[in-house]
């Protein structure tokens, strides 16, 4: 048994350090949740700045948007001109993609300032492009409702999860601490 542990070490390492990080960042995110008070950023802070970052955006190719809060649930409505498109609700703001991404990077992890700054980058980056997401998601399904479906479910998971897999790629083979280790 020991025999293996020595082995796999690395392997137990990156799954016990990418759990942890992941179990800690999760809770602390799920109680920032809980603990959020939608009196003034409805439904809570970071989702309430990405629908006024959204909004911005569009307004700023033209468009009529406006975002108010859902009178029903948690979330936001997305008004593009004078039509109800869309709503962002919290699982639209990229933070559990984030968490994700950056427990892949501490379980991987190289110098301290490095990690820090890669995962600094890596998280305003994924932040970035999930606006910009939603800002096209949110023309194409105005322009093309038939392929609201298509938009939402395949195409723009595809575009955020490709971004983070892509980041994963470029750690793993010119910052992390394995790379180092197998040259």
């Amino acid at each position: 048994m020991k025999a293996l542990l020595v082995k796999y070490k690395s392997v137990i390492t990156f799954i016990l350090t990418f759990l942890f990080v992941y179990v800690v960042l999760s809770w602390s995110y799920k109680m920032y949740l809980q603990f959020s008070d939608g009196s003034k950023f409805y439904p809570d802070y970071v989702t309430h700045l990405v629908s006024l970052q959204t909004e911005a955006l569009l307004n700023a190719f033209g468009f009529d948007a406006q975002v108010i809060p859902h009178p029903n649930e948690p979330s936001m409505k997305l008004i593009l001109n004078n039509n109800y498109v869309a709503r962002i609700i919290e699982g639209c703001n990229a933070i559990s993609v984030i968490i994700l991404f950056v427990s892949f990077i501490a379980a991987f992890a190289s110098k301290l300032k490095t990690t820090l700054l890669f995962m600094l980058a890596g998280s305003i980056l994924i932040y970035s492009v999930n606006v910009l997401r939603i800002v096209v998601l949110t023309i194409g399904v105005y322009c093309y409702p038939e392929y609201s479906d298509v938009l939402h479910s395949v195409v723009f998971p595809a575009i955020i999860y490709g971004m983070m897999f892509l980041l994963w790629v470029i750690w793993i083979n010119r910052f992390s601490r394995q790379k180092k280790r197998n040259e």
